[in-house]
C-alpha cells in the first residue's frame, strides 16, 4: 500500500520523482529537533541546504496522505 494525496498522486518515497527516502527525511527532521541548522544537517546528510530548508519549511514532503491504494508490481 501506498499513501496518496488529494488528486490520487503518489507521496512520499513512492513519488515518480522522489529522490530521498522517507527514513532520510525524518533523520532530517530528527536532526533539526536536536538543534541543527539547516546547513549542518545538509553537510551531514549530503544533501543540497535548499532541499533541507524546504523540507523543513513544508514545502517538500509536506502532504498529508488522504488515502492509501495497492502498489501496482
Amino acid at each position: 500500500m501506498v499513501p496518496v494525496g488529494v488528486k490520487g498522486d503518489r507521496l512520499g518515497q513512492y513519488h515518480h520523482r522522489a529522490v530521498w527516502t522517507d527514513a532520510e527525511i525524518e533523520d532530517v527532521f530528527s536532526l533539526a529537533d536536536q538543534g541543527m541548522s539547516a546547513t549542518e544537517i545538509a553537510r551531514k546528510m549530503d544533501m543540497p541546504r535548499s532541499t533541507v530548508w524546504a523540507v523543513l519549511h513544508g514545502y517538500l514532503r509536506g502532504k498529508t496522505p488522504t488515502a492509501w491504494r495497492r502498489k501496482n508490481v
